[in-house]
């Protein structure tokens, strides 16, 4: 074949027969966008994935940005075969279960839009009420902040988006997940506040270098996290969920370092399971924290536990 032209549309042709998602784009073939849309509703509904229609939704949005669905409707041309092939491969991975954050490539969280892979959890709007509390307790002045167990950095860019005078550090174990974190406060412009360092908790941090200290750190029981969705289970790192046999095995390592790094007088604030809110009160208690508290989230269940290190002045 000597023509570049036609090497090319073979090329393409040979990538299309060998796409996983070409059942989809077989199934698809001669329909009209409102007919694709309700079969992949009613597909990803037979997968056992609740949020079919919302979902789909999302898919649609962002395989026919900058047109929205209504307009593509209404005018044809603006839906290629190339946008629905797109949109293919991106369904065939949700019906594997593949969380939509991760199929799509990122997740809203408080105001900011996150990257998000397979080595990162996916931000949820529960961690939303630790943000919420961690500003309500700290006011504007300049302060460090450590994001224990950083993950994307959700916690610890949102906190920084909102007190410009604030700077701090994210930890991770793992360099995958920092990897992460650094490209999120890049694509957020924080990078020049927001600093990541790989290590346990906060081994790698000075003493009483920290003034606020947040994590959410793995909290649920091994045999919950067996039993959790394939979305959670197969496709989210389970070293930032599996809390071990009792789900308390990081918050007791952490506090431990906690008491270490934060100053005194400094904050503590860590998300728990709704059923952890006793139990983390009692951890933090033992540590020696004072001025223990638990903050609900929207839905009335303990989110937030909280404290302060002591003070020298007592």
């Amino acid at each position: 074949m000597s023509d570049p032209f036609e090497k090319m549309v073979a090329d393409a042709r040979t990538v299309f027969e060998a796409s996983a998602s070409k059942p989809l784009r077989d199934a698809w073939a001669g329909l009209s966008l409102p007919q694709i849309r309700a079969d992949l509703i009613e597909r990803l509904s037979a997968a056992g994935i609740e949020e079919a229609g919302s979902d789909t939704r999302f898919l649609l949005a962002h395989v026919l940005a900058p047109a929205s669905y209504a307009d593509a409707v209404a005018d044809p041309a603006l839906c290629s075969w190339q946008q629905m092939s797109w949109l293919a491969d991106l369904a065939w991975q949700r019906l594997d279960r593949r969380p939509l954050s991760q199929v799509l490539g990122s997740q809203p969280f408080w105001t900011l839009d996150l990257q998000v892979t397979e080595d990162v959890l996916t931000p949820r709007a529960d961690s939303e009420t630790l943000v919420e509390l961690v500003l309500e307790k700290c006011g504007p002045a300049v302060a460090n902040l450590a994001d224990l167990g950083t993950g994307s950095g959700a916690l610890l860019l949102a906190l920084l988006s909102e007190r410009t005078q604030w700077t701090g550090t994210g930890v991770d174990i793992s360099a995958a997940a920092l990897d992460v974190a650094g490209q999120n406060a890049r694509r957020c412009g924080l990078d020049d506040r927001a600093h990541f360092v790989e290590g346990s908790w906060g081994a790698a941090l000075a003493p009483e270098s920290v003034d606020i200290l947040v994590s959410n750190p793995p909290y649920i029981r091994t045999d919950v996290w067996r039993e959790l969705a394939p979305e959670v289970r197969r496709f989210e790192p389970r070293r930032a969920l599996d809390g071990g046999p009792d789900g308390l095995r990081d918050y007791r390592a952490l506090l431990a370092d906690a008491v270490r790094i934060v100053r005194p007088g400094g904050l503590v604030a860590v998300e728990i399971g709704y059923d952890q809110g006793e139990v983390v009160a009692d951890l933090f208690d033992q540590a020696g924290l004072v001025e223990t508290g638990v903050k609900r989230d929207l839905a009335g269940h303990d989110r937030v536990v909280f404290g302060a290190v002591v003070s020298t002045n007592g």
